[in-house]
C-alpha cells in the first residue's frame, strides 16, 4: 500500500514512534493524518506542528473505551469518508515488578490498552475496509510478544496476544480473498522514553525511533505480513527453537543478559 493520498489513523499518535510515523506519513503525501491519543497537550502540540505538512485531525480517545472509539470513528467517516491505513500503536508498560507484585489495576490496564484496545479499534473499522475491498491495518506488538522476559510478564502476555490475533486476522482475510492487508510489527526496546532505564548489550542495541518508524512504514508500503526489528531478532527466535530451554535461558538470559534488561527500568515519568 502506498501512503500517498491515503487517510492514515494512528493510535498513540501524539508521542513516541506514533508521532514520528504520523509526520512521515504526511511527508509521504498522505491525504490526512488522524491522531488518537489520551494526552490533550501532546495532541495540540502535534496537530499544530504537523498542520504545516498537511491535513491533521487530533482526537482525544481512550482506546480502552468502545463508546469513544465508535464516536470518534463516526466523526472521521463524516469528514473524510474512510480510513485507509490504521496503525495500532498505543501501548503502556506499568513497571518492572515480578508478576505476583503487580496490582490488579496494573494487570487490567495493561491488557486493556495493549491487547483489547487494538482489537476493538480494528473491529470498528475492518467491516468498512472489507466492504471497500481495500485498506491496511498495522499492529505494533513487541519482541516481548515472542520472547519471554522477566519483570514484564503481563506486558509480554499482552503483546503475545496481539501477535496471535493479528496474524490470525491476516489469514482470515487471505482466506476470504480480501485485499485488506495486515502487518504485524515486533520491535525490540525503542528509545522513546517508554522504556527508560532498560539496559541492553551491544549485540541487541536499543532501537532508534526515527529509523524504526521508517522501517515500519516501509513494511506497510511493501505489504509485509510480519517484521521483527532488528532483523537479527529472527535469529534469536531460530535459536530458541533449536536449543533446549535450559541452554537458551543460560545463553541469552544470563550470558548475554537479555533476562536482566528490565532490572533498572524506570519508564516515562
Amino acid at each position: 500500500m502506498k501512503i500517498k493520498n491515503k487517510v492514515v489513523l494512528i493510535t498513540g499518535g501524539a508521542s513516541g514512534i506514533g508521532r514520528i510515523m504520523g509526520r512521515r506519513s504526511l511527508e509521504k503525501g498522505a491525504e490526512a493524518l488522524i491522531i488518537w491519543d489520551i494526552n490533550t497537550d501532546n495532541i495540540t502540540k502535534t496537530t499544530d506542528e504537523f498542520s504545516k505538512l498537511g491535513t491533521v485531525l487530533g482526537q482525544r480517545v481512550d482506546v480502552s473505551d468502545t463508546k469513544q472509539i465508535a464516536a470518534a470513528y463516526a466523526a472521521i467517516k463524516e469528514r473524510f469518508g474512510r480510513v485507509d491505513l490504521l496503525i495500532n500503536c498505543a501501548g503502556i508498560v506499568t513497571g518492572n515488578r515480578y508478576f505476583d507484585q503487580m496490582s490488579e489495576e496494573e494487570i487490567r490496564r495493561t491488557v486493556e490498552i495493549n491487547t483489547v484496545a487494538p482489537i476493538n479499534v480494528a473491529h470498528a473499522m475492518l467491516g468498512d475496509m472489507v466492504a471497500r475491498n481495500e485498506g491496511h491495518i498495522c499492529n505494533i506488538a513487541s519482541a516481548a510478544g515472542l520472547l519471554a522476559n522477566p519483570r514484564m510478564s503481563v506486558y509480554a502476555a499482552s503483546k503475545w496476544a496481539v501477535v496471535g490475533w493479528s496474524d490470525s486476522l491476516r489469514v482470515e482475510l487471505k482466506e476470504r480473498k480480501s485485499n485488506v492487508r495486515i502487518t504485524t510489527i515486533a520491535p525490540y526496546f525503542i528509545n522513546t522514553g517508554m522504556f527508560d532505564g532498560v539496559k541492553s548489550r551491544w549485540f541487541m542495541p536499543i532501537l532508534d525511533p526515527e529509523n524504526t518508524s521508517r522501517k515500519i512504514l516501509r513494511a506497510i508500503e511493501r505489504n509485509h505480513t510480519f517484521m521483527g526489528i532488528p532483523w537479527g531478532y529472527h535469529v534469536v527466535r531460530l535459536l530458541q527453537g533449536i536449543f533446549p530451554t535450559p541452554v537458551f535461558d543460560f545463553l541469552f538470559g544470563q550470558l548475554f543478559g537479555v533476562y536482566h534488561t528490565m532490572d533498572h527500568f524506570t519508564g516515562r515519568k
